[in-house]
């Protein structure tokens, strides 16, 4: 399955791509209650509109919009919902995203065509390890899409490493789709029970919810940790709820490619002006074709950066980098801007990790402070401390406090069995 605008010319997909806007801008002055206020709180002239350079006319929109007006966002009569998703509420509380029953067909097109970029087809068979319940719209859209290339399925969900590698080999599967920590986990139970899992059927692994690269693009510490063991071919992906649509790699590994028909996305720096390629910015989104909650410049709170040029595979359309972090969740320690998953990268490094959670506060004085807690054997304790501190201090020039602790500590912080998401950080601040 190919989407031909995705080779088009620049200028081609630019045409598509306004007309998509305009049609988006006159739906959502006719239809959503939000729009309609924010168009004349802000005294916004549609026929003003004539190119998508004209966009930054628009004021932006935010996720505390989104919280604080959620219903007002919604342009079909409530009857014709045919389904209920929500955001996991990483960054305050979740959000309810209504699909109509043309948005879940789109879903599932983006989809089919986000796996088909993967080098997917109607000859693979999927092992989902995944959360399929819960309002969880990536469940859903993977569900639909893998229908919609004609791919077989295998709906395991989450956790339970035996089941996984039990189900592996008992139907075996050509990919699975999977968060890249959980695959590592995976690896390790396969290494316990002696378990090959080069003499499997998986030949592919498409990667959700973490990312595998850098921001150089080269496989990232978790990447590594997998291909050293499985000798498969990994795909990032970033979606969120409210985009209802996904960036995936193509086998060239150069960010996730963007479907220019669904989306228009533009990166945004702290006063609303794109950045240039290659500079971080605010992933903004415009949904194209949705009908029950369409959004216009909604600011993601994701950073990024975005790359032009054409890719290996032939296609054309914008590409993103991984996500480095997420706005909200940026630390200023001791003057060093930190995110995440800088952090993440190096205890990932550390083999005799076995789990950890980074927790973020507000110490005494007002300011951002970190504790990392860590699960490792008690004989791997000295040498995890000493060699973080170094990695700390010579990477990002500020050293956290480390807890060494139990699993079950581990678990109860990340939210094991509670949360949809297994939590990695926990912001307190």
């Amino acid at each position: 399955m190919i989407s031909e605008i995705e080779f088009a010319s620049s200028n081609e997909i630019a045409a598509l791509q306004y007309k998509k806007v305009a049609d988006l801008i006159n739906y959502v002055a006719q239809h959503s209650p939000f729009f309609q206020r924010h168009f004349a709180k802000h005294n916004i002239t549609i026929a003003a509109i004539k190119s998508l350079a004209d966009l930054d006319r628009m004021p932006v929109t935010t996720k505390d919009d989104l919280q604080q007006a959620n219903w007002d966002f919604l342009c079909i009569p409530k009857h014709q919902i045919a389904e209920y998703t929500s955001t996991s509420g990483t960054l305050g509380k979740p959000v309810t995203i209504a699909l109509s029953k043309k948005d879940v067909e789109r879903l599932a097109y983006n989809e089919a065509l986000s796996f088909a970029c993967a080098d997917g087809g109607s000859n693979d068979v999927y092992q989902l390890m995944l959360t399929l319940d819960r309002q969880f719209m990536a469940g859903m859209a993977y569900y639909e899409g893998i229908r919609k290339l004609g791919a077989g399925m295998v709906r395991v969900g989450p956790g339970l490493p035996a089941s996984q590698w039990e189900t592996i080999q008992r139907l075996s599967p050509t990919t699975i789709v999977a968060v890249p920590s959980f695959v590592v986990k995976l690896l390790e139970f396969a290494q316990q029970q002696g378990i090959d899992p080069n003499q499997t059927s998986v030949k592919k692994i498409v990667c959700i919810g973490e990312s595998i690269r850098q921001e150089n693009l080269q496989a990232n510490v978790l990447a590594q940790r997998i291909t050293s063991q499985w000798h498969v071919k990994l795909y990032g992906t970033y979606a969120s709820t409210e985009m209802q649509t996904a960036f995936t790699e193509c086998s060239h590994g150069a960010g996730g490619h963007l479907h220019p028909e669904l989306l228009y996305v533009e990166l945004l720096d702290e006063s609303n002006k794109p950045v240039g390629e290659g500079e971080t910015g605010e992933v903004t989104i415009t949904t194209l074709g949705v009908e029950a909650m369409p959004l216009l410049r909604y600011k993601t709170g994701d950073m990024a950066k975005f790359h032009q040029e054409s890719c290996a595979c032939g296609r054309t359309s914008l590409r993103l980098g991984p996500i480095v972090g997420r706005k909200q969740q940026m630390l200023k320690l001791k003057g060093t801007t930190v995110y995440p998953p800088a952090l993440f990268e190096i205890l990932n490094q550390q083999l005799p990790i076995i789990d950890y959670v980074v927790e973020a506060f507000t110490n005494e004085l007002g300011t951002d402070e970190v504790r990392i807690f860590i699960h490792a054997s008690e004989t791997h304790q000295p040498e995890v401390q000493e060699t973080l501190h170094r990695s700390f201090q010579s990477q990002l020039r500020v050293i956290p406090t480390l807890v060494f602790t139990d699993l079950a500590a581990i678990e109860k912080l990340n939210g094991i069995g509670i949360n949809r998401k297994i939590r990695k950080f926990v912001d307190t601040r």
